[in-house]
């Protein structure tokens, strides 16, 4: 992607100062245009709004969020493959090659046969031989989309020095600790961003043209702005679809995590406003940490996005289905025309392995080009989390399938760093694509009533929403895994190793928001927290008797907010984000649901 001819230096946005965006000075649902002075792109395609999730009639750029309907046969050899990469040494010793042809091809669990075997073997000694050797973090795409995955992009150093500086966080007393809500006290929140979010209505955000909120006065600075409010009277029009009786509300008029700012303009990313929940000052440390998961991050997130940003990329297939073909009727059964039974489908196979179809990527994109000379800070939003396992609470029970946040934030690609686990057995994350389900429609002829072609084939159900179940990756400790915000995923359960003794599971999530796009920050936002006014405060008032300091607190007028009041708010933003998260499945499947109806 190229940066438009007119952004010249001498006009470049002063990011130093606050701008319009969506929901600040502009309509919540604005999205840049070529004559607005942030417009550096179009919006990245996301699986959030029904315009793409649920109607393949939308503008070119919003049907990337479908990907072509796949062959179950074809993620059987993605998900070897992906198996594959997580052993050493992987594919060049013949004898180790052999007995995972003997464990796979013909195995009664595993639809894998000789040609698809060999397939996978060549395309994983091409990119072994051929692509690994030009990416220092040693990078894979596994699934379409695109899933990446890592193991080497983050230095052994780095994730220790993560595993230190989160030790303040974690050594609270027991009272202290933030259990996330709904967790059976196994989800333990570090930094979560849906505490202390934008309220719109109450939050105080600067004015348009005013200096940007920094590391050093975002406490000083508190009670600065106006509170911003999201206008129910002139709701964005993919809300206004739920009024209407059908649809859903991708836009929450209540509330939006808070990305802060990251400058990329140098060699190192610099974060230059606060993550929202970690102070700057007492976490020095920590942030200097993210910033280098952030620097590893950004080479995976361009991996991931590229497919979005190049409009003319079409995803190859290594098993082509264009059509449905049929075997005889077995023996002693007669074609008897619309009543006929069904004739088995002949499962496609594999050509022969073609380096060109591997060399066929999208255009690569370099975030530090379209961005960081334009001195456009990406924002992120930051999420610390640990899974706490116990002898008597042995299992987590894995979450729901979802994609990222509401369309207030934006997010259009995530990056998860499994950074730290302890005597727990092997943890996935699972994928599923969205799919076109007009396509399997108008584009494979079938007979009366017969459509088990549907589920042999793709793995789909006729009744049933257009998605498909891609894989899974492991979660283990050091690898960092990103993936694009047009597809669900889904934790899967996982246990103790040991049921004797604690286990934990530990991560660091970083939400990407469109780059195209941009919302309100930290940056906008003064810190809306009364403990941390009220840390800063102690050393004004220092001189001041105790009663007198008592006074001056007790006259705060709802503003900050207090931590208590925050975790009220933060579970009616989990009800109100778990409600669009159970209309969405429902809009999915009543929109873009395969109906092979009678003919």
């Amino acid at each position: 992607m190229s940066v438009p001819s007119d952004l010249e230096s001498s006009s470049l946005p002063d990011y130093s100062i606050v701008h319009p965006v969506p929901g600040v000075g502009r309509p919540l649902d604005y999205v840049p245009k070529p004559d607005d002075p942030l417009y550096i792109g179009e919006q990245l395609p996301t699986a959030l709004l029904p315009a793409v999730s649920v109607n393949q009639y939308g503008a070119e750029h919003e049907k990337k969020a479908f990907l072509p309907i796949t062959t179950v046969r074809e993620f059987v050899m993605l998900q070897f493959m992906n198996s594959v990469t997580d052993k050493p040494d992987w594919v060049f010793n013949p004898e180790i090659i052999e007995k995972w042809r003997s464990e796979t091809v013909g195995a009664p669990d595993l639809d894998m046969t000789t040609r698809m075997f060999d397939y996978c073997i060549a395309e994983l000694q091409h990119i072994a031989t051929h692509v690994f050797p030009q990416r220092q973090d040693l990078a894979l795409v596994v699934y379409n989309g695109n899933v990446v995955k890592s193991d080497s992009a983050i230095a052994s150093s780095v994730k220790v020095a993560l595993q230190d500086a989160v030790k303040r966080l974690e050594n609270v007393h027991e009272k202290n600790k933030d259990w996330h809500p709904d967790s059976d006290e196994m989800v333990l929140d570090l930094v979560h961003p849906s505490l202390f979010p934008l309220i719109y209505g109450r939050t105080r955000v600067l004015k348009i043209a005013e200096k940007v909120v920094g590391l050093e006065d975002l406490v000083s600075r508190c009670g600065e702005g106006e509170a911003l409010v999201a206008d129910a009277t002139n709701a964005p029009a993919a809300n206004v679809r739920k009024q209407w009786g059908h649809g859903i509300e991708p836009y929450s008029l209540k509330y939006q995590w808070l990305p802060c700012e990251v400058d990329i303009s140098g060699s190192e990313a610099r974060i230059t406003s606060y993550i929202n929940n970690l102070h700057p000052k007492e976490h020095a440390d920590l942030y200097r940490v993210i910033e280098q998961v952030i620097v590893a991050a950004i080479p995976l997130w361009e991996l991931t996005l590229a497919p979005l940003y190049d409009k003319d990329y079409r995803y190859y297939k290594r098993i082509p289905c264009d059509t449905v073909e049929y075997g005889p009727l077995p023996a002693g059964l007669t074609n008897q025309g619309w009543n006929s039974p069904p004739r088995p489908v002949i499962q496609p196979e594999p050509g022969s392995f073609d380096a060109q179809n591997i060399a066929n990527t999208p255009r690569a994109i370099d975030f530090k080009e379209i961005y960081g000379k334009q001195g456009r800070p990406l924002q992120i939003i930051v999420k610390l989390a640990n899974i706490e396992l116990t002898p008597e609470k042995w299992k987590y029970e894995g979450g729901s399938w979802h994609v990222e946040g509401q369309q207030n934030e934006h997010i259009c690609a995530t990056a998860l760093y499994y950074y730290s686990s302890d005597n727990i057995k092997s943890s996935q994350l699972a994928f599923r694509q969205f799919v076109d389900s007009d396509s399997v429609y108008y584009g494979y002829p079938y007979q009366q009533d017969q459509h088990q072609f549907l589920e042999e084939l793709f793995g789909c159900q006729n009744g049933m929403a257009g998605v498909q179940d891609v894989g899974k990756v492991e979660t283990r400790e050091g690898r960092l895994l990103t993936f694009p915000n047009i597809l669900q995923h889904q934790v899967q359960p996982f246990e103790l190793e040991d049921p004797m003794r604690n286990g934990h599971r530990k991560i660091l999530a970083l939400f990407l928001v469109d780059p195209n796009v941009r919302v309100a920050s930290t940056a906008y936002v003064p810190s809306q927290r009364l403990d941390w006014w009220q840390e800063a405060a102690v050393d004004a008032l220092e001189q001041l008797p105790f009663e007198l300091k008592e006074k001056v607190f007790g006259e705060v007028d709802g503003f900050p907010i207090t931590l208590s009041e925050a975790k009220e708010i933060r579970l009616d933003l989990m009800k109100e984000r778990g409600q669009f998260v159970t209309e969405y499945h429902y809009e999915v499947k009543r929109v873009n649901s395969f109906s092979l109806c009678e003919h």
